[in-house]
């Protein structure tokens, strides 16, 4: 598939600020599942510098530097064209020591998937490894047969909510009111293949949908690391594996570590701003 992605993000403050160093996540990445073509990115008011690095997960992350020179607005708009290859979502082979819980990591990867496999700020709630271990025990422990049956289950069971504000849920606050939106539901998908001992991470980025529908939003998932298959994409909000429909920005263990805008200004919280995003995903012919 081969898509063009509009992206507008616009900030408009009660009075003029200053603006602060500000950090971009807003272009796709290049991996074996899909590839960049070409993406431009305009800002008002112009930075004084920029540039680009990868960050420690190889995500393309755009820092902007700005004259002290106040502005009542900031505002982005990017347009990439990315080509999705992954038809099937399971092409692949596990490694034969990879397809039952637990897995038993070599201590090397083990190593490099630390983060992926702890959580960091609080324990898992009990109730998403009840979750968990329900789920496995209902798979005979079947690695590939549990990824697919939680994310069955999270979008079976829970009803669906936008919040177009404010961090994910804990997995468990999520689990316990059965109601969420996709950051939350990445988010509880992540602890419980974590509860079992799977890598997992948070992935920020965008989703076909419905052709019929205009405007979009920013869309979250989860991937987990298969050893033979590498990172592949869960979605919990559809209940589905991830093929070439999801387009994705950026993943990270921490979902802090995807916000598509990150910065601030001098007057910081003294003067207040209004948020408004426009999103476009549209397939092209090939």
């Amino acid at each position: 598939m081969r898509y063009r992605i509009h992206h507008l993000t616009q900030y408009r403050y009660q009075r003029p600020v200053t603006l602060r160093c500000h950090s971009l996540r807003l272009r796709p990445r290049s991996d074996g599942a899909q590839q960049l073509l070409s993406f431009g990115l305009e800002v008002t008011p112009d930075p004084s510098q920029q540039t680009t690095i990868a960050d420690l997960e190889g995500n393309a992350t755009l820092s902007l530097w700005f004259e002290p020179t106040p502005t009542d607005q900031f505002t982005l708009a990017t347009t990439a064209e990315v080509e999705t290859y992954r038809s099937n979502p399971f092409d692949y082979l596990a490694e034969s020591w990879a397809t039952t819980l637990p897995v038993d990591y070599p201590t090397t990867l083990r190593t490099a998937l630390l983060p992926y496999l702890s959580q960091v700020h609080a324990p898992i709630a009990a109730g998403v490894v009840d979750l968990a271990q329900a789920i496995a025990h209902r798979t005979d422990d079947n690695v590939g047969l549990f990824l697919t049956a939680l994310a069955s289950h999270i979008y079976e069971t829970c009803d669906y909510t936008t919040r177009a504000t404010g961090h994910p849920w804990p997995g468990g606050v999520t689990w316990a009111k059965k109601l969420g939106s996709c950051r939350d539901f990445a988010v509880l998908f992540m602890e419980a293949c974590r509860a079992v001992g799977l890598a997992a991470r948070f992935v920020s980025g965008y989703e076909e949908g419905d052709p019929a529908i205009a405007e979009r939003d920013l869309h979250a998932w989860a991937e987990v690391y298969v050893p033979g298959g590498g990172w592949r994409g869960f979605d919990p909000t559809h209940g589905l594996a991830v093929s070439d429909r999801h387009i994705a920005l950026v993943a990270s263990p921490f979902p802090t570590q995807t916000l598509p805008v990150q910065g601030s200004t001098q007057e910081g919280n003294r003067v207040s701003s209004s948020l408004e995003t426009k999103i476009s995903v549209e397939r092209l012919a090939q």
